[in-house]
Order: structure tokens, then sequence, then C-alpha cells
């Protein structure tokens, strides 16, 4: 009886729905800095130092973003659409209150990135490092993080719906008042959670990711753990 409530628990989480981008061909970008409220559609940003320019309220559609340096970038509620940024990297990104949509993040080497109140719908997030990435009070709906180590990742207050976590290392997240339904965590390794641990109902984690987790929740419920005398 309980191994068939396993497995009924194991299927009711729902499965993610990843991008499916196909970038058309594409033209290259002319140069000259972003501006606010720009429109730039089917452009190729290839090795493009995008460092300190204003880009708020962008709109970025089928576009490739390849090797861009977006030191201090600013893109508050821009939005990117069916586009593909690969080894890009940079501190002090801002895209607070941004919306990524079909948009793949590829071997990305990022910190203290910006995305609070944002909404990520259909992203992935594959290979890279993202250090202190600021989700608080974000929207994330059918993302994967996959094969990417996420150290110090701040989901507090933020809604996730069908998130998965894919061979990623997630490093004392901190999930704060957050809201979980159909989340995945059985592929990340390790699972360390500073923060919010009573946040982990709607997901799933492993026996062993239990076993690690239960100094924490003990903690968390106020139960003292003391060997036999």
């Amino acid at each position: 009886m309980a191994r068939r409530a396993a497995g009924a628990g194991a299927a009711a989480v729902r499965a993610v729905r990843r991008p499916e981008v196909r970038l058309p061909a594409l033209e290259p970008y002319g140069g000259g800095a972003l501006e606010p409220d720009g429109d730039y559609d089917g452009l190729e940003f290839p090795e493009t130092d995008l460092s300190g320019q204003d880009g708020t309220g962008a709109r970025f559609l089928d576009c490739g973003l390849t090797a861009c340096v977006l030191d201090e970038t600013s893109l508050p509620r821009a939005r990117l659409l069916d586009s593909v940024l690969t080894g890009v990297r940079g501190v002090g990104t801002d895209l607070a209150e941004a919306t990524l949509r079909d948009v793949e993040l590829v071997d990305a080497r990022l910190g203290g990135t910006q995305l609070h109140g944002a909404v990520l719908e259909r992203v992935l997030v594959r290979g890279g490092k993202i250090d202190c990435l600021n989700l608080r009070r974000a929207r994330l709906k059918d993302v994967v993080f996959e094969g990417c180590v996420l150290v110090e990742p701040d989901f507090g207050g933020a809604r996730l719906e069908r998130v998965a976590f894919v061979d990623c290392a997630l490093r004392d997240a901190d999930l704060s008042a957050a809201t979980l339904t159909d989340v995945d965590l059985r592929g990340a390794a390790p699972l360390e959670v500073s923060r919010g641990v009573d946040r982990l109902a709607g997901a799933v984690i492993s026996p062993a990711q239990l076993l690690d987790l239960a100094p924490v929740l003990a903690a968390q419920l106020g139960v003292r753990v003391l060997g036999e005398e």
C-alpha cells in the first residue's frame, strides 16, 4: 500500500513545459547604446559590451545574445521573448519586474542579478553559475534549472509553479514566504535551504534529501536531537 501511494504521489507532479526557441536568421546589432523602451527584433548581439547601459522597458524579440557583458546593465521592466542568451556574464544586472517568456539562458556567469518582481514563463537556465540571484516576489512558471550552480538564490515571497531542478546545485536558498506548486527538487544536489524550509509544501524531494534536511527541519520545529546517555 505504501509503495502504491508513493508512486501515485510522484505521478502527481506535473511536468514542466520547456521553451522551444527557434531563432530566425538574425541581423547583427548595429552597435550604439541601448535605449529605454527600445524595440529590438530579430537581432544578434555577438560579444557585445552592454555594461552600464540603460534599456529600461526595452523589448527583445527573437534575439540572440552571445558572450555579452552585462555589468550593471539596467533592464528593469524589460521584455525578453523567444530569445537565447549564451555565455553572458556580468555583476549587478538589473532585470527587476522584467518578463522572460520562452527564453534560454545557457552557460551564464552572473552575480547579484536583480529579478525581483519579475515574471518567468517557459524559461530554461542550463549550465553556468549564478551567485546571489534575487527572485523575491517573482513568479516562475514552467522554469527548469539544469546543470547549473545557484549560490544563495533568494526566492523570498516568490511563487513557483511547475519548476524543476535537474542536476543542479542549490546552495543556501532562501524560501521565506515562498509558495511552491509542483516544484521538483529531486535533481538538486546539494539541496541547501538556509531559510524557509517550512515552505517546502508543494515540492517533491527524495528520501536522501529528506535526511539531509532533517537537522534544518528539526530546528524549525524546535526539536532537540540528542544521543542516548
